[in-house]
């Protein structure tokens, strides 16, 4: 079937609806992934869609927030993110640094963090810093410690092996969520001895002890386990650093990527692909991934 009909189609009934006020200046319109739902086309189609709404003047992409309907009447206020508060007090405690230094990381990754730049930030001395951390890798170790105390394991675990580390592990990927530069700041090789993610190695190893197997044979699960959920969580810090570099969300950048997608579809040379991408509703997400491949990755690693 043409995608020619549904298109134009879809696009008329958006902008029936940002017409007509139900859609007005500011708010969000449905992403690629939304109308693929929705109405049941490729991913391609929706992406047109968008296309042929930014064409018209329609609607705008905004940095952060997505595609939104454009003002009209005048130049849309851009969108930013909320600005962070420059800390009140002339002599921080190592506390108020290190939550600072954590929004900073949020905000605008793990490299806009240095010493210099806080001791900026809070009107000191770089080296009056140093009273409170031994340096930049110290700081570190306490932010990740940080991002770890925002999320504390249940006082009662779930009953069941599987059940507890299910629990873990997703606590374990919304920390990685909510902090993207958090996953590629943790190694396994030479692990960050911070006391509230410790607890977490802790969780797992007391469920696996339940299993009757060597201590070598529980840490190795248990590494398995963080290296498929930081593994994934990797994918949090490149979509963040190319939202940055792009200034493109992800379905932005699938947008401009449309015409060379439906170019290697139509060849013929990629059935199975193309099968795929016919599919309305699959979702190509981290999150996603995560929810399909974790209980299936718990199950094939815990022995029967």
């Amino acid at each position: 079937m043409s995608t020619e009909a549904p298109f134009r189609q879809i696009v008329g009934q958006i902008r029936a609806q940002i017409d007509g006020g139900q859609l007005r200046p500011g708010d969000r319109v449905p992403s690629a992934r939304q109308i693929t739902a929705e109405w049941g086309v490729a991913i391609a189609t929706a992406t047109k869609v968008l296309a042929a709404l930014r064409a018209e003047g329609l609607v705008e992409a905004v940095r952060g927030v997505g595609t939104i309907v454009a003002d009209r009447d005048e130049p849309a206020e851009p969108v930013r993110r909320e600005r962070r508060q420059r800390p009140a007090a002339a002599e921080p405690t190592r506390e108020q640094m290190v939550r600072h230094a954590l929004a900073l990381a949020d905000a605008e990754g793990l490299e806009a963090v240095s010493m210099r730049r806080l001791a900026t930030e809070f009107g000191l001395a770089t080296m009056s810093l140093y009273r409170f951390v031994r340096g930049k890798d110290d700081l570190v170790r306490l932010m990740i410690d940080a991002a770890f105390a925002e999320a504390p394991l249940p006082a009662v675990p779930p009953k069941g092996v599987q059940a507890q580390l299910t629990v873990a592990s997703r606590q374990l990927w919304g920390i990685f969520r909510r902090h993207p530069w958090l996953a590629p700041a943790m190694s396994i090789t030479r692990p960050e001895f911070a006391p509230h993610g410790m607890k977490y190695t802790e969780w797992s190893l007391a469920a696996l002890d339940s299993l009757g197997l060597s201590e070598t044979e529980m840490m190795q699960i248990h590494l398995s386990i963080f290296a498929f959920v930081r593994g994934l969580a990797m994918g949090f810090a490149t979509e963040a650093q190319a939202a940055q570099h792009t200034g493109m969300s992800s379905d932005e950048w699938m947008e401009r990527q449309a015409a060379t997608f439906d170019d290697l579809i139509g060849s013929g040379r990629f059935p199975m692909v193309a099968r795929i991408s016919a599919i309305p509703d699959f979702e190509l997400g981290l999150d996603a991934v995560f929810d399909y491949g974790l209980p299936r990755f718990l199950h094939g690693i815990l022995p029967n």
